[in-house]
Formats: C-alpha cells, structure tokens, sequence
C-alpha cells in the first residue's frame, strides 16, 4: 500500500510539470490565431475613402488646406497713391448756324501711258530705256513721270474679222491673217474671235485655249468657197459693238481689226466712230488690210470705174490706220501672204513688251475735255535719242503711244 502511494506521488510529480507546460504553450497559440482572425476581418471591411481636398478657392491671405488652391493676396489699396487722370473728352465742333456737315474729297487723276519703242524696219521692239529717255507731253505741258516699268504680260485680244461676199480671196486673205495671229498665242493669253457682214457672229467666245480659236478659223475655212449671206460690211458698227465688249473687261484690251475696212451701211459715221474710239480707255487697234493683194492686180489698171475703186480703197486703209494711230497701235497693209508672218510677229512683239509711263497731269480739272499727248525720246543730254547699227548707220525708230485721251467728268 504504501508502494503504491509512493507511485502515485512521483507520477504526479512528474504529469503535473509537463501538463503545465503544454498549458503555458497552448495559451500564445490561440492568441495568434485570434490575432489572425480578427486581421482577416478587418482586410475584408471596405477601406474608407480618401477625404476629398476642398475645392473651393479659399479666402484672400492664403491658402484654407494642404492640398487646397493657393490664393494670391490681394493688394492692399494705398490711399496716399492718386488715381489715374481720366481719358480726354473728344473734341466737339460746332458748324456754323445754317450750315449742315461738309466732307472734303480730294480726286487727284493719274493718267497711264503704254508706250512701244521699235525700228521702223525690221519692227523689232527697243530695250534698254531709262525713265530719264521718255519725255511727255499733255496739250503741250511737259509732265512729270513718277511711275516707270517695263511690262510683258498675257493680252486679252478680240479678233475682228470681215467675212462677206465681196470675193473669196478676200475671204482667204483674212483667214490667213487670223490663222497666222492664232499662232502666235500663248497659254495665258484671253482670246476671242467674231466676223462681221453687216452683222456680227461670235465664232468663238473669250478662251485661254487656242485650239478653240483654230478650230473656228478651220470651219471657216471650210466654207470658204461658198458664197457668204452679204456682200456688205459695217465696219464701224461692228468696231463699236467690239468696244462695248471690251469695255466690261478690266484691264489692258487689245482689238486685231482684220478688213478691208470698206464702210457700207453702218448707223454710225466715221465722225461718230472716231469720237467712240477716241472716248475708250484702255484699248489698242491693231489693224491688217485684207485687200492689198487685190490692189496690188488693179491699181492703175483703168477701166470702168477703176479710178473710184482705187479711191475707195485707200480710204479704208486711211480709216483702218486712223484707228491703230489714235491708240497706239500699228496698221499692216500685206500684199502677199510671205508678209504675214513678219507683220503678226511685229504685233505680238509690240502688243506684249511695252513700257508704262504714269504721271499726274498739271491740268487736274475733271472738265471732260480732249488731252493732246506727245511722247518723246532724248538722250541724257536732252537731245533726241538717236541709235545706230552695227556699222554705225543711223536707225530710224518709232514712237507707238496714244495721240490723246479725254479727261473724266465731274459728277455733280
């Protein structure tokens, strides 16, 4: 019995102490995982949302947060500091009595000359001029020349043709004509083609392609043979409504006046057509006779009547040279085809290269009255230009300008 108790004693001795330990252990265990839990739930909580920083701008004198909008200071107001002298009161004026508001308008006129320089005979144009070479003068008055320039530009040109049953080598010597001009065109330039009997005909309206312009000349040419509807031609009708044309369109124009430049029936006379050609602005007649081949076989031949045709036609080609003089064009009477290509080439040459002389006339009345121009060469020492060839021959040149121009009037 008392081995027994003993036993006992030293087993509890001994189960005691370790059943401590495992205890003592135990306990941290389950704090851990109570830790862990309570972490797992929290982890699981929507996080809270950040405090949004206020946006609105605070006070003057600083900012309102950390993050917020910094304000400017505002300047403090210095009552010693004056403030700023008010604007001028306009000024005011008082008409007298019985007089209402007056405008002044000052219209000063400049008057532009296209002036061509070339020889008298090979019709080559002049290079090389000076402002100091051109002289001009206005009913006699010399001029001053403020503005000077050379120009060569596209044209803007109206062909104007007779086609009428006067003969068909008239016909042909004016197909020519035209066919030998069209050549001579450019990419740039504006041209348009009508005929005239004793009306007009549009054969081809105002175009930059000259294929169009040669393919009016060719069915033309076509018909060539046929007999035409009239015998009869009204040059200066036609010549007149050529400038109503012409005169809608800005800029420099350009009119090749092909004819024989026989007048038969037109409403105007030649009085009334110089005075229309004489009023345009801005517009140069280049004329070609189509019946110097026919005067070349008949002149001075006689006959019945022979005397009064030769008349006739020499005063068409006065009237045709008339109307190139007068502005600043060139007259052409070919007898033979061979001339044509030289004659158009002069044209081409003096209607593209030309020199511009710009003044303000002494006589700056808007009397709508006629002004007689002159221009002139001189050489530095003012006496008349003189050139001279390579052999030192002197060569004789002309002066191409309008003969006058007709001042504007006044509108009351």
């Amino acid at each position: 019995m008392t081995e027994a108790r003993i036993k006992v004693s030293v087993l509890q001795g001994i189960l005691f102490p370790l059943l401590a330990v495992l205890v003592l252990a135990a306990v941290p265990l389950k704090r851990v995982e109570g830790q862990t839990a309570s972490g797992g739930q929290q982890s699981q909580q929507p996080a809270p949302q950040a405090q949004q920083p206020d946006q609105n701008a605070p006070a003057a004198g600083g900012p309102s947060g950390d993050t917020g909008v910094i304000a400017v200071p505002k300047k403090k107001e210095n009552p010693d500091e004056a403030p700023p002298p008010p604007a001028p009161a306009a000024p005011k004026f008082k008409n007298p009595d019985g007089v209402g508001n007056l405008t002044l308008h000052v219209n000063v006129p400049e008057v532009t000359v296209d002036v061509g320089v070339v020889l008298e005979k090979t019709h080559q144009f002049v290079p090389g001029l000076k402002p100091s070479n051109f002289r001009v003068y206005e009913d006699g008055v010399e001029q001053k020349v403020e503005g000077f320039k050379r120009t060569e530009a596209p044209i803007t040109a109206l062909v104007l043709m007779e086609y009428a049953a006067r003969g068909f080598w008239f016909r042909v010597q004016a197909l020519d004509t035209a066919w030998a001009f069209a050549q001579q065109l450019r990419p740039q330039d504006y041209v348009a083609m009508m005929t005239f009997d004793m009306n007009t005909h549009i054969v081809c309206d105002f175009t930059q392609d000259k294929k169009q312009v040669q393919q009016g000349i060719q069915m033309l040419g076509n018909e060539v043979f046929m007999p035409a509807a009239f015998s009869e031609t009204n040059v200066f009708d036609a010549l007149n409504e050529s400038l109503d044309r012409l005169s809608r369109i800005e800029g420099q124009k350009y009119i090749i006046l092909i004819a024989t430049g026989i007048d038969t029936f037109s409403k105007l006379t030649f009085d009334q057509i110089k005075k229309r050609v004489s009023a345009s602005r801005d517009i140069t007649i280049f004329s070609l006779s189509t019946d110097g081949l026919f005067e070349a076989y008949t002149e001075g031949t006689g006959g019945l009547g022979g005397g009064m045709r030769d008349l006739t036609y020499l005063q068409a080609d006065n009237e045709m040279k008339w109307f190139s003089d007068s502005t600043g064009g060139m007259h052409f009477a070919p007898r033979f085809t061979g001339e044509l290509p030289d004659d158009v080439k002069a044209i081409n040459e003096n209607i593209r290269a030309k020199y511009q002389l710009i003044y303000h006339p002494t006589n700056a009345k808007l009397d709508g009255t006629w002004r007689k121009l002159h221009v002139e060469l001189v050489d530095d020492e003012g006496q008349p230009l003189r050139f001279q060839d390579e052999k030192h021959k002197p060569l004789k040149y002309d002066v191409i300008a309008r003969d006058g121009y007709r001042a504007k009037q006044e509108v009351e």
